[in-house]
């Protein structure tokens, strides 16, 4: 398929309103406010398209829409843009931040519409500073030009739209959390329910989306939401998909396909991938960040990389952060290295979490480090399981066992080697370990 989301990104100047505009750009919220569209029409367009929430659950947008009372109430409504790109192997929606971000702010504005918001925010993670500066840029420019701001166009719609940062917390990416954190609170998810449609930010109705999912509203009203359906594996699996691939591929970067392209293909394509580095082996494969099971070389055969051909095997399509790693790498020491990560970026609110993510990783740094116990992996699985399930009032207990509980059970040659050898099974520590014997 030819490009649609990165179709502008390597143009000079893509940042620009003047050459978004040549390019057709606020072309579709012209469309929505010269042809009368109304709030009502471009949701059911939205929901005709099959678009699913492109930030790791898929859940249906338009329908999320819907979930927005009918009576308000008297408050006002609000859309928050999830720019908190945070999960390990995700780089999707920085690039299209910094490369094309009028894509996103007429997103936005779209989504807003749709929604009846008068007040969006753009929440952006602290550590994109670039990001931040160049949306920030283009918001004035869309000010400047009349897409933003009072009356719109000479409609009866007016629009605010602001570019929060926040302040480097990988759980602010869970829609509650980001929440909390916009209102100045410390950056922990709610109990729910309520759920955000019904009482999120200030107390008044909110939906949170993604940067990609809101990019793909602009061309589902471009093009039409029965083009949108037909790209994509069948009705529940639509559109096009930005996949972020890295580890050790010959080309790791950011590729456009329609969704439900062959994890293999993604892999190994000469227009994606390339193959492995130095002609190694698969050895695993993450397909949706962090929070996402390991899959076995075996598992990749006939994976469509959609939310439902994902999730067939045992894993989920998550962000589409696809990390592959070859037969050289040690597969306790991955898992050591989420566990870290999880370890350190728990909000620390729950006790599974605030407990149990740290002694997930010192288990598994005692036995990568040579001194684990025959116990240890009985124990690793046990306390995977006491994190599991619902245990928390987020979904970060269930991502951070999910590398490690994966890997101990289709790996677990790799962990008894570890416990009973004292080192590595492959890669460079066992070969250190192998000339100094």
């Amino acid at each position: 398929m030819d490009p649609v989301l990165t179709a502008r990104i390597a143009k000079p100047g893509s940042r620009g309103i003047d050459g978004y505009v040549a390019d057709g750009g606020y072309g579709a919220w012209k469309k929505v406010l010269s042809e009368g569209w109304t709030p009502e029409r471009l949701t059911e367009e939205v929901k005709k398209s099959g678009l699913r929430g492109r930030g790791g659950a898929g859940f249906p947008t338009g329908v999320k829409w819907g979930f927005i009372p009918k009576d308000t109430k008297g408050k006002p409504v609000y859309l928050l843009c999830n720019a908190d790109e945070s999960e390990p192997g995700t780089f999707k929606d920085r690039l299209l931040m910094e490369k094309d971000p009028h894509q996103v702010v007429e997103g936005v504005i779209l989504s807003a519409y749709a929604i009846k918001c008068r007040d969006a925010y753009i929440y952006i993670r602290g550590e994109f500073y670039d990001g931040a500066r160049i949306l920030e840029a283009a918001v004035a420019e869309a000010y400047a030009q009349g897409f933003l701001g009072e009356k719109i166009l000479g409609s009866a719609y007016s629009l605010d739209l602001t570019v929060h940062r926040g302040a480097g917390a990988y759980i602010c990416g869970e829609e509650t959390g980001l929440i909390e954190s916009l209102e100045g609170k410390r950056g922990q998810p709610r109990i729910k329910p309520p759920f955000p449609a019904v009482s999120g930010v200030f107390g008044a109705p909110t939906i949170v989306n993604n940067v990609e999912t809101l990019a793909c509203v602009v061309h589902i009203v471009n093009r039409g939401a029965e083009w949108f359906a037909k790209i994509g594996r069948n009705e529940k699996n639509t559109g096009p998909k930005l996949y972020c691939l890295s580890g050790q591929v010959n080309r790791p970067g950011v590729y456009e396909a329609a969704l439900g392209l062959q994890l293999k293909d993604l892999i190994f394509g000469d227009a994606y991938g390339g193959g492995m580095k130095d002609g190694r082996k698969v050895k695993a494969v993450i397909p949706g960040g962090a929070s996402a099971n390991m899959l076995t070389a075996a598992e990749i055969e006939d994976c469509p990389l959609d939310f439902d051909g994902v999730a067939a095997k045992g894993s989920m399509l998550g962000s589409a952060a696809i990390i592959v790693m070859n037969e050289d790498t040690c597969i306790v020491d991955a898992a050591r290295n989420l566990s870290k990560f999880f370890s350190h970026e728990s909000c620390g609110q729950c006790t599974p979490c605030r407990e149990g993510t740290p002694w997930l990783h010192k288990v598994l740094d005692r036995i990568e480090e040579g001194a684990g116990r025959p116990e240890d992996i009985a124990l690793l699985e046990r306390i995977c399981n006491q994190m599991a399930n619902g245990m928390t009032i987020c979904v970060f207990a269930d991502a951070a066992i999910a590398g490690p509980l994966s890997s101990v059970k289709k790996f677990a040659d790799e962990y008894r080697h570890h416990v009973e050898n004292k080192r590595c099974l492959v890669g460079p520590r066992a070969e250190a370990a192998a000339v100094t014997v």
